[in-house]
């Protein structure tokens, strides 16, 4: 499945992270938090949160670290081997920008959808700075942090969505990253799918029925 990119309207530079910011035009339906994969952009997952949640109003930021000039949120030491002490740093950073952005534009807190380094650093924010999310859909996510600090994320509902094929995301890590939250007390939905790295239209399905189900 095609993430898709719209690139209408130009990204807005007077909050801490360039990003694109569009209203609700529905009530009833969460903010959402649009974290892109790497290589992608403010603009990358607008598509998608538009098809996940029509009507929610969308914060979708770009990610300050570049990677051979591709946009991430987070630095890497080689695949799968993050930066942690930068993974820290960027998750408060990207938390304060929450702030900023839920006054800027009289949001409530958000439900982040995540794809890759988006869903990595969403699962860091959660872990880090609990209370900021409001839930997740962590797509084709993997642990960020080999030791967390201790979070309540007491009924803090996630979505787990991980392929079965994935050649970068082990299905251990998956499942462990599903038990860390757990542990710190969000209602996890974790499901495998038959796919790979890339999204698929069940990845599509069940986003859209767990969104629909949160209040805004």
């Amino acid at each position: 499945m095609s993430l898709g990119t719209d690139r209408t309207g130009g990204a807005d530079t007077t909050l801490s992270f360039v990003h694109r910011f569009l209203p609700a035009d529905k009530t009833g339906r969460p903010p959402l938090l649009l974290l892109h994969g790497t290589g992608g952009d403010e603009n990358d997952l607008v598509d998608l949160g538009r098809a996940l949640s029509p009507g929610s109003a969308l914060v979708s930021p770009r990610g300050k670290v570049l990677e051979g000039g591709m946009p991430r949120f987070f630095r890497r030491l080689a695949e799968g081997v993050f930066d942690e002490d930068d993974v820290r740093r960027r998750a408060s950073e990207l938390a304060d920008f929450v702030t900023e952005a839920r006054e800027a534009y009289g949001l409530g807190a958000p439900v982040a959808v995540g794809f890759s380094n988006g869903a990595n650093i969403a699962a860091a924010l959660m872990l880090l700075r609990p209370g900021v999310l409001s839930g997740a859909v962590l797509l084709r996510a993997m642990v960020p942090l080999a030791k967390p600090p201790v979070a309540d994320l007491a009924g803090t509902p996630v979505l787990l969505l991980s392929g079965a094929m994935d050649p970068i995301v082990p299905a251990e890590n998956a499942a462990r990253l599903a038990g860390m939250l757990a542990n710190a007390g969000a209602v996890v939905d974790h499901r495998t799918l038959p796919a790979g790295h890339g999204l698929s239209q069940a990845d599509l399905s069940l986003a859209t029925g767990w969104l629909a189900k949160r209040p805004g």
